[in-house]
């Protein structure tokens, strides 16, 4: 049974978002499912299991760890002089969910989020800790 056309219809809106997005920051991704993997929930793969999907919760994993390498790595360079307790101090305050969910609100990636009903009824789209999840998968996906 072919999925409804409203569903379908979505989906490509979604990815038009995506699309225009790495277009405005000059971004070029070689695999569109791993980009749209991470801006998917997982109440959206629970609602639409005709088809194969993945959400972002895999990619945690990855993106955390990328996060913290990448910030360590510019504490590290920009800051010779700096304490390693007082590098730990300031890559925690970047990474921490406060500082993510403002990189995500300044992309727009509520605006990107592939979000099943309900989640998007209960407005999941502003939910904190998922634009900063959003934000970390985002990373690992461009890594």
């Amino acid at each position: 049974m072919p999925r409804p056309k409203k569903s379908r219809v979505y989906e490509q809106e979604m990815l038009k978002r995506l699309r225009q997005f790495l277009k405005e920051f000059s971004l070029e991704f070689k695999n569109e499912a791993l980009l749209k993997q991470a801006f998917t929930h997982s109440s959206y793969v629970n609602e639409h299991r005709r088809r194969i999907h993945e959400d972002y919760e895999r990619l945690e994993f990855l993106g955390d760890a990328v996060l913290e390498l990448l910030i360590s790595q510019y504490l590290f360079k920009k800051f010779p002089d700096m304490s390693e307790g007082d590098m730990t101090k300031m890559r925690a305050a970047i990474v921490c969910e406060t500082a993510l969910v403002q990189f995500a609100s300044e992309l727009s990636f509520d605006e990107k989020i592939f979000l099943g009903r309900g989640e998007e009824a209960t407005g999941g789209r502003k939910r904190p800790a998922l634009l900063a999840d959003v934000f970390s998968f985002y990373r690992s996906a461009v890594s």
